[in-house]
């Protein structure tokens, strides 16, 4: 009797476990071998966006593999919110930390069972998240490597958000998969994602859209990278005869990116793909991003709301906050509250006496990649004195070092002496601008971009417009109270600016 494709899966997860070449496998050709395995690595299933879909995703393509008569391991990332174990069927314990000891993996890696206990996805290993109180024992890098050296497929269950638990398995990974539904936050989160890879080099096999059958040509010039293919929107997405279809195509696109995909520093990423995201979608969409260590004056008016651009910049990698006239509880707070994307930044309030070797020493700290906000500048303007030039190009330089973004928030109003200095060592000036039109027609905010040093070709006044009319409630765009819209036009003098 020819034996079912779950036991085939079975008999190869358990043989790719136990260390056992000799173990027959399915007809397709595939043969597990312990060292030197022709495995394609590690894949981390990633989005910045909760309930996007990652560990449906996780396990579906998990299970393909084994339907196709490849091991594969499902891992758990996330420490904070674990559910990967619920989904597959699998136990509480042993965990991630488990696999990382000497304990022999066959012992600690968990089979798949479907919802009713019968057996789908037999050939898949299911490894639960570390316990919290396992956190600072379980040595990832190690684990995974173990993992690996199974020649299984190994996929990993990312934590959502741009914090260091949901960047460590990005750093580890030989490619990253990016889930994400097609709605404007989602898309947003997906960004973010694209973002982190790119900083750590890891090359990214494409995204994959969920609750969805449309058509994906738009998402891909959307988020600059391949759409590997959907997944329908249906009631149980890893047993619908549709969504199994949906998962083996998407296992076989895995596959074919995995040996296909440049190192984003390639020329087949193109240069544009060494843009670094600002955080606001729509500057992005159309600068393109700015280069790493870019110098960026946001000047605006007080009552602008200028603000939530520096919050979104807290979205898109680590972040230095310095602040110079709020607490750094009022910070904390502010960005806590905000409706905009936001990260989860270092906020640090200046020493009121001597803010300039404050800022000189905790710049001089900043970490590779990281970005940088002083909000706002005018207290280093007014106190740095004839000093106040060597202060910019201590920043222009540490950010040239580290290849993050520097955002300084400079309010207009009574500016200091220095503030042409300021806006004349920036590489970039982001004017914000808060126009009412009439009575009974709200305001629009624009953001006109005057400066733009890594394009002096650039038109000089690239405008953005976040709407604010009555028939939106206050919101940007329809639905979403943090969308900006571009408007390429110049300012036409019209408008009373506020």
């Amino acid at each position: 009797m020819v034996p079912s494709v779950e036991n085939h899966g079975r008999h190869a997860l358990a043989a790719a476990l136990r260390g056992d070449s000799d173990t027959a496998m399915p007809a397709d050709g595939y043969r597990f071998k312990w060292e030197g395995a022709t495995n394609r690595g590690m894949f981390a299933i990633a989005g910045a966006k909760g309930g996007c879909g990652k560990t449906t995703v996780t396990i579906g393509l998990a299970d393909a593999f084994s339907r196709a008569g490849t091991p594969a391991v499902a891992v758990d990332a996330d420490r904070q919110l674990p559910n990967l174990h619920v989904v597959a069927g699998a136990d509480r314990n042993p965990t991630l930390v488990d696999v990382a000891s000497d304990e022999e993996l066959e012992a600690v890696v968990q089979g798949r069972q479907g919802p009713d206990g019968d057996g789908v996805g037999a050939g898949v290993g299911i490894v639960p998240a570390p316990e919290p109180s396992e956190r600072a024992e379980v040595d990832f890098e190690l684990a995974i490597d173990r993992l690996e050296r199974t020649g299984a497929e190994v996929l990993v269950d990312c934590p959502s958000g741009a914090g260091p638990d949901a960047v460590e398995p990005l750093e580890y990974a030989d490619a990253v998969v990016v889930v994400t539904t097609a709605t404007d936050r989602g898309l947003d989160a997906a960004a973010t994602t694209v973002e982190i890879a790119r900083r750590l080099d890891t090359p990214i096999a494409g995204a994959i859209v969920t609750l969805t059958d449309g058509v994906t040509d738009t998402l891909e010039s959307t988020l600059g990278i391949p759409v590997l293919g959907t997944v329908p929107d249906c009631e149980s997405p890893l047993t619908e005869a549709a969504a199994r279809t949906a998962f083996d195509d998407l296992a076989a696109a895995v596959a074919r990116r995995a040996t296909a995909t440049p190192s984003p520093g390639s020329d087949r990423e193109g240069s544009a793909k060494s843009l670094l995201s600002t955080g606001n979608r729509a500057v992005d969409r159309t600068l393109g991003g700015v280069p790493p260590g870019t110098v960026v004056a946001v000047t605006a008016h007080p009552a602008s709301q200028s603000e939530r651009l520096l919050y979104e910049a807290t979205a898109t990698r680590g972040t230095l906050y310095l602040t110079t006239d709020r607490s750094r509880n009022d910070v904390e707070r502010a960005i806590e509250s905000t409706t905009v994307r936001t990260g989860n930044p270092t906020v640090r309030r200046l020493d009121r006496d001597e803010p300039v070797e404050h800022a000189r020493r905790l710049i001089g700290e900043l970490p590779e990649g990281a970005n940088l906000v002083i909000d706002s500048v005018a207290p280093l303007e007014r106190t740095a004195g004839e000093a106040y030039p060597d202060v910019l190009n201590a920043v222009a330089d540490r950010m040239s070092e580290t290849g993050g973004i520097a955002i300084l928030h400079c309010l207009r109003g009574a500016e200091p002496n220095r503030r042409t200095t300021t806006l004349h060592l920036a590489d970039a000036v982001f004017d914000v601008r808060t126009i009412s039109a009439g009575v009974g027609t709200g305001v629009e905010h624009r953001i006109a971009v005057p400066k733009f040093r890594p394009d002096g070709r650039r038109s000089p006044i690239v405008e953005l417009d976040r709407r604010e009319k009555g028939e939106r409630n206050g919101l940007g765009s329809e639905g979403d109270p943090t969308a900006f819209e571009f408007a390429a036009e110049r300012d036409d003098g019209q408008g009373k600016e506020e």
